[in-house]
């Protein structure tokens, strides 16, 4: 084999090598994927040690540890159109109304549909065997303070006197109040968080098989 020869076989054999290299490099990309799902993979760091005997793992002298307390766990369920809100604790049952559902603007004189849901809400009171129920009115921050306070007011008594009707219980009480713009549940810089604020509020104790 002449020089010439020798020179161009090895400059095949580079070639190659050196193409065989920029394969597997190009192969070897695509196997950077995770092996498992981001977030599973182990820390790169190991975990703080705590020791046991640690004392700012101790009581101080003469302490003890406060009782245990069960806390309250809500539930919260709205309809697509925000209407109707139910929120369920341990103890009590709250049902939020808007006021559009019940009354026709700035007006607490119920329209055709409001009777029949305030009495399937009366029902449900009968169920309980509640004594005691909160009739809470609410209105956005449109107008003045003192006309919402009128007006929340007026509304909750209507929705307490129509709830009297079905209610059967004939120790129940009800406590029954108009906020105005107070405590709002939404933004009133929007149309949607102001319909969300108008509303009637129902409160009642769950019932024992509740």
């Amino acid at each position: 084999m002449t020089t010439r020869h020798r020179t161009t076989a090895a400059s095949a054999v580079v070639g190659l090598v050196i193409a065989g290299v920029h394969f597997i490099g190009a192969t070897s990309a695509h196997a950077d994927e995770p092996s498992v799902p981001p977030g599973t993979e182990p820390s790169a760091s190991a975990p703080t040690p705590v020791k046991p005997d640690s004392p700012r793992l101790k009581l101080p002298q003469g302490g003890t540890l406060a009782p245990p307390k069960v806390l309250d766990m809500v539930e919260v369920v709205e309809d697509i159109g925000g209407e109707e809100r139910r929120q369920e604790t341990n103890q009590t049952v709250m049902m939020a109304l808007q006021s559009e559902v019940l009354f026709p603007e700035d007006s607490a004189v119920f329209n055709a549909q409001a009777a029949a849901r305030i009495q399937a809400i009366a029902n449900e009171i009968n169920q309980a065997k509640a004594t005691r129920i909160r009739v809470f009115g609410f209105t956005d921050d449109q107008g003045s303070y003192e006309h919402g306070k009128e007006l929340s007011k007026k509304r909750a008594d209507a929705v307490q006197a129509e709830l009297a009707k079905t209610v059967t219980n004939p120790s129940v009480v009800f406590d029954v109040r108009g906020y105005s713009e107070d405590y709002p549940i939404a933004d009133n810089t929007t149309e949607e968080g102001r319909k969300k604020n108008r509303r009637v509020e129902i409160t009642f104790p769950r019932g024992a098989g509740g």
